[in-house]
C-alpha cells in the first residue's frame, strides 16, 4: 500500500501503483455497495477524498439512483453438498445484482441462469443486471460443459434495500478557479486493466498534482461507470460547464500494448489538440477511435448540452483487447511498466495544459540572438540547425498561436519547447498574451 507520506519518485511509480491495485483487486465492487466505499476508503488513505452518498430514489436527469446492493455469500453445489462454482474463489462467479435465491433445480432449468464464453472456454464472464431482478451466475464454458446431470442447489445471500450511491470527490485548488477535469470508476469487481488501472493511475496523477505549483485548479473524481457519472452532473453541471477546459476520463490504462485515443464529440477541444500532441509524438503508433466508438462516461460528459471537454487517453481501449470484461483481465494483464506508461502519458498531457499559453514577440524582425547569449558568436553551417526550433518559435508568436499549434506548425515536440519557452521569456523576447 502507498503511504501517503511516503515520496514518491515520479518517473518510477508504477510498481506503487501496482500494489495499490492488487490491495484493491479483491474487492467486490458495483454500482452501489460497501465494496464501493471500502475501495474509496482505501484511496482516502493516499489522497484527501471527499466521500458523497446520495440517496436512493434521488432523480439524476433521466435516470433514479437505484437501490443499493449487498452480497454475502453464493455457490452453486452439486447433489453431494459440493460448491462447485463459489462466489468466495471469484465475485465474477455471480450477475452483479442478483436478487437472493437458496433453491434446489435441475441442471436444465440451471442453464437458464448460467453465463459463459463458448469462445473463451477458460474465461469467467463479467455480467450484470442492475436495472432488472434477476439471478444468474457465470463460470467457464469448459466448466459449464462439463456439468452433469442433476440436481443443483443455487444460493445467493443478497440484498436489495433503499441505501446510497456512493462518490469520491477532489478539489485541488490552483492559482485560477479554470479546471481540469479527471474521471475514474469503481463499479467493476475483479478486473484489472478495465477497473482498477483507472482508479490506481488517478490517484497517483492526484500525488503529483498535488506535489508541485499548479496554474489550474482540479476537480477528480471516482465514481460508478454511468449512473454515477449522471449523478455527479445533476449536482455540479453548472459549475463545471462555466470552469473545465480540459478533462480525461480514465480507464483501461494499465496493460503494456499500444495506446489509444477516444476524442471528444467534437474532437477539436483543448483536451483533444494536447492528447494528440503528445500521443503524436512520444506514440506514434497510438490508435486513433471515433467518438462513435464511445463507450464509457464520455458518453455523458460530451452529451449535447452538457459538452464537456473531455476525451480518454488509454492503453488498450475497452471492448478492444480479449480479456475485456473476463476473468482473463487479471493482476497478469496490468503491469508496473503498463501502469507507468498511463500514467506519464497523462501527466505529460496535464504538463502541456500548464504550459500551454499564447505568446507574442516583441522585438520587429528577426531579433540578434547572439548578444543575448542565445546564439553561437561564431557561425557555421550548423549554426542554423542549433537555434532553428528558437527561431521558428519566434516566427509564429504572433499572438494568436498558443503553445500547441507552434508546435505543430514547426513540427517540434511540445515538452522541447518548454526551455526555448523558458529563454525567450526571460530574455524578454516574447510576451505572455493569455494567462
Amino acid at each position: 500500500m502507498l503511504g501517503s507520506d511516503l515520496i514518491i519518485d515520479f518517473e518510477n511509480c508504477g510498481q506503487e501503483m501496482y500494489r495499490l491495485m492488487a490491495e484493491l483487486f479483491p474487492l467486490c465492487r458495483s454500482i452501489t455497495g460497501d465494496g464501493v466505499r471500502e475501495t474509496l476508503r482505501t484511496i482516502q488513505g493516499q489522497i484527501p477524498l471527499r466521500l458523497v452518498e446520495v440517496p436512493t430514489g434521488t432523480q439524476v436527469f433521466d435516470w433514479t439512483v437505484p437501490r443499493e446492493w449487498a452480497i454475502r455469500d453464493a455457490h452453486i453445489s452439486d447433489s453431494n453438498g459440493k460448491r462447485i462454482v463459489d462466489f468466495r474463489s471469484n465475485n465474477l462467479h455471480v450477475v452483479g445484482y442478483s436478487v437472493p435465491v437458496d433453491r434446489t433445480i435441475s441442471l436444465a432449468e440451471l442453464q437458464n441462469h448460467l453465463y459463459s464464453l463458448e469462445t473463451m472456454p477458460d474465461a469467467i464472464p463479467y455480467v450484470t443486471s442492475y436495472y432488472q431482478e434477476r439471478w444468474g451466475f457465470c463460470l467457464t464454458h469448459r466448466q459449464r460443459s462439463g456439468l452433469p446431470d442433476g440436481e443443483y442447489r443455487v444460493f445467493i445471500d443478497s440484498e436489495l434495500k433503499d441505501g446510497h450511491l456512493t462518490y469520491g470527490e477532489l478539489i485541488i485548488p490552483g492559482e485560477t478557479d479554470r479546471e481540469i477535469f479527471l474521471s475514474t470508476y469503481v463499479c467493476h469487481p475483479s478486473m484489472a486493466n478495465n477497473e482498477l488501472s483507472g482508479p490506481v493511475v488517478a490517484t497517483m496523477l492526484a500525488r503529483w498534482i498535488m506535489s508541485r505549483p499548479r496554474r489550474f485548479t482540479y476537480r477528480i473524481v471516482f465514481l460508478p461507470e454511468t449512473i454515477g457519472s449522471l449523478t455527479y452532473l445533476s449536482r455540479n453541471l453548472d459549475r463545471m460547464k462555466e470552469n473545465i477546459v480540459a478533462g480525461f476520463n480514465l480507464t483501461c490504462i494499465g496493460d503494456d500494448r499500444a495506446y489509444s485515443f477516444l476524442p471528444s464529440r467534437s474532437g477539436s477541444t483543448l483536451a483533444d489538440r494536447a492528447a494528440l500532441n503528445i500521443l503524436g509524438h512520444k506514440h506514434p503508433d497510438f490508435i486513433r477511435y471515433s467518438f462513435l466508438d464511445r463507450g464509457s462516461d464520455e458518453r455523458q460528459y460530451c452529451s449535447p448540452g452538457v459538452d464537456l471537454p473531455v476525451v480518454s487517453v488509454m492503453r488498450s481501449k475497452y471492448r478492444e483487447y480479449p480479456e475485456y470484461h473476463t476473468s482473463l483481465d487479471n493482476l497478469d494483464l496490468v503491469t508496473p511498466a503498463g501502469l507507468q506508461g498511463g500514467f506519464s502519458a497523462v501527466r505529460d498531457c496535464l504538463e502541456l495544459l500548464e504550459n500551454n499559453r499564447v505568446y507574442r514577440a516583441t522585438c520587429l524582425g528577426e531579433p540578434q540572438l547572439g548578444r543575448r547569449g542565445l546564439f553561437p558568436t561564431v557561425g557555421t553551417r550548423d549554426s542554423h540547425s542549433q537555434v532553428a526550433d528558437m527561431l521558428n518559435v519566434l516566427a509564429y508568436a504572433d499572438g494568436t498561436s498558443d503553445l500547441i499549434d507552434i508546435s505543430n506548425i514547426i513540427k517540434a515536440p511540445v515538452y522541447q519547447l518548454y526551455p526555448i519557452i523558458d529563454e525567450l521569456l526571460s530574455t524578454g523576447l516574447i510576451g505572455c498574451v493569455s494567462v
